[in-house]
């Protein structure tokens, strides 16, 4: 590689994989380099972790984004997500991947990350909301909490009636691909009548998008499953009848909606996106957004009355307004050049255009002081996450960096590594080599 060793992300990423290639059994059994590089690793790690914490407690306010998963050595990691504001730019930033070593109830995964805001000493009063996936054990007390959008309302849809829908599907998917020999039958048949499909989807409890993915495919094999069944002597009548078909078939389609709804969510800046892209609508959403938060008390500082005087001066602008538009215009024309460009399959050119995120908090940010309540209900919006996606890719790099092959990674050791992995700061190469003991030559 001829790039200058002295290109930060080059060498971040040199030390991330060298400490990942470690087996971590003992810190003091390593060999001097391997504990070399563990420190330094660790060093970069703490530096990040100390700017994260600097500008999280100079942002007017941060949401988290937590969920928790098991690692391949079956020890349950609860991941832990900031997003905030510093000056024009929204950061979206791992603060950690905690261990959680005993039960995992909403009370314990409150406690561990008490104990590490506490330790870390984050502006708790700042924190504005957080999200999880919506599951039972992470309805956490004590916090202005809200689950994920499509978390919820796929429950809502597969609840009650619809849940029978559900259910039948699942009984009749786990008869078919449950059983090898069944599995492998049905597979067959979907081949001889020249199918797309080369068998049906499990079904998984843990993620809820996995329902839409299952639905999609039992709708598009329900002619073969029906046959299938019949050919082993199954009777379920309800796949023929109208008023279950119906039912059916209004599962599918909002299963994918909110699928899609997922996608969209994803990504610093689509949290609230018609509070952005019209200026003709901007009231409406804002309103309820603040409405619902001015009840909870989340958003301090901030009154209604003053809130719809700004926005009704916004809009009697003719200079505001014509920003606004302008600030549309450019994220539409950034999407349409991120189509193309994927279409090309162009992605090292796709990362270098102007994050849209930049754009959307420098023009808010570019409001006069006159507007300072609307400015400050907007960041707030803006920080908040409509997913928890990001714990969702936190855990894809956990899963590749503490492997079968690297299962006996220290707690400290695999933070600081999913730490690097995933920050956007850059650690202090040069304050880190001279707070470090030169080895003298020999």
């Amino acid at each position: 590689n001829k790039k200058s060793f002295q290109d930060g992300e080059m060498v971040k990423e040199a030390f991330v994989e060298a400490a990942e290639s470690q087996d971590n059994k003992r810190i003091q059994d390593m060999p001097l380099l391997a504990r070399t590089v563990h420190d330094h690793t660790i060093m970069m790690a703490n530096q990040v972790e100390e700017t994260q914490v600097k500008d999280i407690n100079a942002a007017p306010f941060f949401s988290l984004a937590l969920d928790e998963s098991t690692d391949v050595t079956h020890l349950s990691q609860f991941s832990v997500i900031a997003r905030y504001a510093a000056g024009d730019t929204l950061r979206e930033e791992s603060l950690a991947v905690l261990p959680i070593k005993g039960s995992t109830r909403g009370e314990d995964l409150f406690k561990s990350f008490m104990e590490f805001a506490h330790e870390k000493n984050l502006p708790m009063d700042k924190l504005l909301s957080v999200c999880t996936d919506g599951g039972e054990k992470q309805r956490i007390c004590g916090f202005p909490l809200h689950s994920t959008p499509g978390g919820t309302l796929c429950s809502d849809v597969c609840d009650g009636q619809l849940g029978e829908v559900m259910s039948l599907v699942i009984r009749v998917i786990n008869f078919i691909v449950a059983r090898a020999l069944n599995d492998r039958q049905f597979k067959t048949l979907l081949d001889e009548v020249g199918n797309n499909y080369h068998g049906l989807l499990l079904h998984s409890n843990v993620r809820w998008l996995s329902r839409g993915k299952v639905l999609s495919s039992f709708a598009t094999c329900l002619n073969e499953i029906r046959t299938f069944l019949e050919i082993k002597g199954i009777e379920h009548p309800e796949l023929a009848e109208t008023e279950w078909l119906l039912k059916f078939y209004y599962v599918v389609d909002m299963t994918e909606h909110l699928n899609q709804l997922n996608v969209k969510m994803q990504g610093i800046g689509n949290t609230l996106e018609l509070f952005i892209m019209d200026l003709e609508t901007i009231h409406h959403p804002s309103k309820r957004v603040f409405t619902e938060y001015s009840r909870l008390s989340y958003i301090p500082d901030v009154s209604l009355r003053d809130f719809e005087a700004e926005v009704a001066d916004l809009k009697a602008s003719d200079m505001w307004v014509n920003k606004f538009k302008s600030l549309n215009d450019d994220l539409e024309r950034i999407a349409r050049e991120k189509t193309e460009l994927a279409s090309k399959h162009m992605w090292t050119e796709m990362k270098k255009l102007q994050p849209e995120d930049e754009l959307i908090i420098k023009t808010w940010n570019a409001l006069p002081v006159t507007y300072n309540t609307l400015k400050c209900v907007s960041i707030a919006v803006l920080t908040m996450f409509g997913s928890t996606y990001s714990c969702e890719q936190s855990f894809s790099h956990l899963k590749n960096i503490k492997s079968n092959l690297r299962s006996r990674l220290t707690d400290e050791s695999l933070n600081a590594c999913i730490k690097l992995n995933l920050t956007k700061y850059q650690p202090d190469y040069k304050a880190i080599s001279k707070s470090m003991q030169h080895q003298k030559s020999h």
